[in-house]
């Protein structure tokens, strides 16, 4: 019986299984993409270390660390570090990463060059290795010749890939690999310069979970660190997990709309199944058998919906090491695992199943006398097993989101927010039903007044309507927005008081002629900062290296293992404000020297006004007293200090310079980068406009990634649109043919349907821009802590878009009535 019933209505119910079959392959997908992740960082977890395991070091090894590092004999090191690099072929200039190496690292992976032979032929040539895409946007060849300090070197090929590096590191800082005999010789490594030692060991027989428990503590106390390819491999798959987890949370929303697509059909296709439910209860079917029949129609739509997801969701899971190619630091293997599938396939029945259950219910309380009735439906279901309904729908969703984040809170969390944004969506649909209803416009024209009661007659739908049509309208407009506040923050000033050229790591010795080249270019030196670098040396009288292995310690790590740069001055910066304390703008003789720090140091040092820190600047103890606690403008792309001294204490220390100036152009920073570069080989240059342009291009990047999955969710929104209203279709076609019975025009029931339909695009589009801009508020206030200015792009282009859609598909169910006479049409419909 369900097979014969579900071939008359075949059509109907392939609407309902489209409205699950995107979501449930975008989960597939990324579970597939999950699993696939995760094999391939175990299988290469050596491959994107280049090694067993490695020491690093940010500064010269102490004597205890070195003693360390030579005992365990290693195989391969590199020293690091940011610095200018000049192009003498055309004159460009550029601040790269250079990366020494000397030895056959890595050791596991590939070094890959262009030509493949300049991977092992630069360290016998005496060449380098230059990023690829640097040598494409600089016109550069092999055999060109590359400045590094104070040394050229010919270019022996361009450098593709190397095990640890990814394509959004390179577009911060491109590669530039040299071999480690030359290091010296650059006259780079000079005090204040920020430089990272390597040691890489290829071990295989190692112990490195024993090694890494024995000498991790050691390390730490003279700031060094131990990593293997086990600890870094699980670091970079919990990263990726985090990435999964949105992934497939976007993923289940996409599949939630569809379903709730499938209850909304369902719920009309059930009410117009009354009659013939009560026909078979005349003719002696029971209850059971009544639910049973279109259970079983449901379940067979959702299992063969699973079926033809998954299938699609398996050649989805391709897409994903292309979208995300960017941000992986090795070539994904793609395979095929049964977990997701079998997950895809469950997912279609029981979510099918468990959103048709409502509505399914009513067939349970159909009385054989609705035969009778004129006034069609009038049965009502138990209201205890409503809410044993819902309560299982609940618990099932909150149960799959837990088994996708793995974390209770956030699982709750994402339900309650899924429940308040779809709530918020139907509230206000109902809502403007109910108000078309109270405040009915009985003087508008007929076609005018006939649009607006279509919007709560029998069998309408525009809660599901409102809701697609918001949901899909909130994801893309909150991204949007979202995207604009975080350029906002990087944004860069374009007056002349503002920095956007900064030079880093100039001497003492260099400051005057520094100040003389930049107003030989017409610059004028904006900041003069010095720079002192010191480290923590106790914490309210316990000894770092002591919090270091204390698990009670309420101190981040970082705290405890930081190089800082700090500055001396007597007053506040724009980007600087006194939160707590007092500010000290000169130390006075004989006290003990009163610092200010920022709010994210006071918090994560476990540190407020009144406690005691002592630095080691340099092998010089400084006892200091926390005087205030500033709240510091990190976004804004200026010199910004976490500790500052007050003037009087630090103008003897060892020190270094960053000065900044403004260049009106990228002509003026171009020449001024040139001439700093050929005078002052250590100096590095940081232009803040191609900086803002990095960011900008990594915020598109991760914008596309979105984009990407928020497009299942808009085009399941369409699907549920469009199954939303060919549901109705003979609703309508038999409202339409009243109409042309009692005389109305093709034009009249034309119009009708597109004031219906253009109301309710309306209506739902700027729903979801209003939601993304609330949302985009808050997210603003209280997460960027930015003033939030929307843009008008989602009004003037997602509005009217999105409406436009929703009157297409509106207008193409009334076709067949539009082309057809009254008779013709009723009896096509049956």
């Amino acid at each position: 019986m369900a097979w014969r019933d579900a071939k008359a209505s075949r059509a109907r119910l392939l609407l309902f299984m489209a409205s699950i079959i995107l979501g449930i392959a975008a989960v597939v997908s990324i579970q597939l993409f999950s699993q696939n992740l995760t094999d391939n960082i175990q299988r290469q977890s050596k491959s994107l270390m280049g090694a067993d395991f490695r020491i690093d070091i940010n500064e010269v090894p102490s004597e205890r660390a070195q003693e360390i590092i030579d005992s365990l004999q290693p195989d391969a090191s590199e020293v690091s570090f940011v610095s200018m690099v000049a192009f003498p072929k055309n004159d460009g200039t550029k601040l790269v990463r250079v990366r020494g190496l000397q030895g056959d690292f890595p050791f596991y992976g590939k070094l890959e060059t262009e030509p493949v032979t300049a991977s092992t032929s630069y360290k016998t040539s005496g060449g380098a290795l230059v990023d690829a895409t640097l040598m494409l946007q600089y016109n550069l060849q092999a055999g060109d010749s590359i400045k590094i300090g104070e040394i050229t070197l010919p270019i022996a090929g361009a450098l593709n890939a190397i095990p640890g590096n990814t394509a959004v590191s390179s577009s911060v800082a491109p590669l530039v690999i040299i071999p480690y005999r030359f290091i010296e010789a650059t006259k780079l490594l000079q005090f204040g310069s920020r430089k990272r030692y390597e040691f890489f060991y290829n071990q295989p027989d190692t112990d490195l979970v024993l090694l890494e428990e024995q000498l991790q503590p050691i390390l730490e106390e003279e700031n060094a660190d131990l990593d293997t390819h086990i600890s870094t491999s699980s670091r970079l798959g919990r990263r990726y997990d985090n990435v999964g987890s949105f992934l497939n949370l976007t993923a289940f929303i996409a599949l939630l709309l569809g379903c709730v697509g499938i209850a909304s059909s369902v719920n009309i296709y059930i009410k117009e199944k009354i009659k013939a439910i009560a026909v078979l209860k005349c003719l002696g079917a029971s209850r059971k058998q009544s639910f049973l029949i279109f259970l079983i129609q449901i379940a067979g739509i959702g299992l063969l919906g699973g079926i033809i997801g998954t299938a699609i969701g398996v050649g989805l899971q391709e897409l994903f090491p292309i979208v995300l190619k960017e941000f992986l630091p090795f070539e994904l293997t793609i395979s095929i695992s049964l977990q997701p599938l079998i997950i895809g396939v469950l997912l279609g029945v029981i979510m099918s199943v468990l959103f048709a259950l409502l509505p399914l219910l009513r067939t349970w309380y159909v009385s054989p006398l609705e035969v009778l009735r004129v006034n069609g439906d009038t049965s009502k279901q138990s209201r205890k097993a409503s809410i044993v309904a819902i309560a299982v729908i609940v618990l099932f969703l909150y149960s799959f989101s837990y088994w996708l984040l793995r974390d209770w809170m956030f699982a709750l969390a994402f339900i309650g927010g899924i429940m308040v944004t779809f709530g918020f969506l139907s509230g206000i649909a109902i809502g403007a039903m109910k108000l078309v209803r109270t405040f009915f416009p009985k003087s508008a024209g007929f076609t005018t007044r006939q649009s607006l009661l279509n919007l709560f007659r029998p069998n309408n739908q525009t809660v599901v309507l409102l809701v697609a049509i918001g949901l899909g309208t909130f994801l893309i407009s909150t991204l949007y927005f979202t995207k604009d506040i975080l350029l906002d923050k990087a944004e860069i000033g374009q007056t002349s008081e503002s920095a956007n050229l900064i030079t880093l790591d100039v001497q003492p010795d260099q400051v005057g002629e520094v100040v003389n080249t930049f107003k030989a270019n017409g610059l004028q030196v904006l900041n003069n900062i010095p720079l002192v670098t010191m480290r923590m040396h106790s914490i309210k009288n316990e000894l770092v290296n002591n919090l270091r292995t204390d698990s009670t310690a309420q101190i981040r790590g970082w705290v405890l293992n930081h190089e800082f740069r700090t500055t001396y001055r007597n007053n506040l910066i724009d980007s600087e404000e006194i939160v707590k304390g007092e500010w000290v703008p000169l130390q006075k003789p004989r006290e003990i020297v009163q610092i200010s720090i920022s709010e994210n140091l006071a918090e994560d040092a476990n540190v407020t006004i009144g406690d005691s820190i002592v630095f080691n600047v340099q092998g010089v103890l400084m006892p200091t007293v926390v005087k205030s606690i500033r709240k510091v403008d990190w976004a804004n792309l200026q010199p910004n200090f976490t500790i500052l001294f007050p003037s009087g204490v630090l103008e003897d220390a060892p020190q270094f310079y960053v000065l900044s100036t403004n260049a009106p152009t990228e002509a003026s920073s171009a020449k001024l980068q040139r001439d700093l570069v050929s005078k002052f080989p250590n100096v590095s240059v940081i232009d803040l406009r191609q900086m803002f342009t990095v960011v900008e291009d990594i915020l598109n990047k991760v914008s596309w990634i979105i984009n990407f999955m928020a497009f299942f969710s808009i085009l399941t929104g369409i699907i549920v649109l469009i199954g939303s209203v060919r549901t109705s279709k003979y609703q309508r076609i038999k409202e339409s043919v009243l109409l042309r019975t009692l005389g109305a025009k093709s034009k009249q029931i034309l119009t009708i349907t597109a004031l219906e339909y253009l109301f309710l695009g309306i209506l739902g589009s700027l729903l979801g821009i209003l939601l993304a801009l609330i949302s985009s508020l808050l997210l603003a206030v209280f997460v960027f802590q930015e003033p939030f200015t929307p843009s008008l792009i989602p009004f003037l282009i997602f509005l009217p878009g999105i409406s436009l859609l929703v009157l297409g598909i509106g207008l193409s169910n009334i076709r067949e009535v539009l082309r057809s006479s009254p008779l013709e049409v009723l009896r096509k419909s049956g």
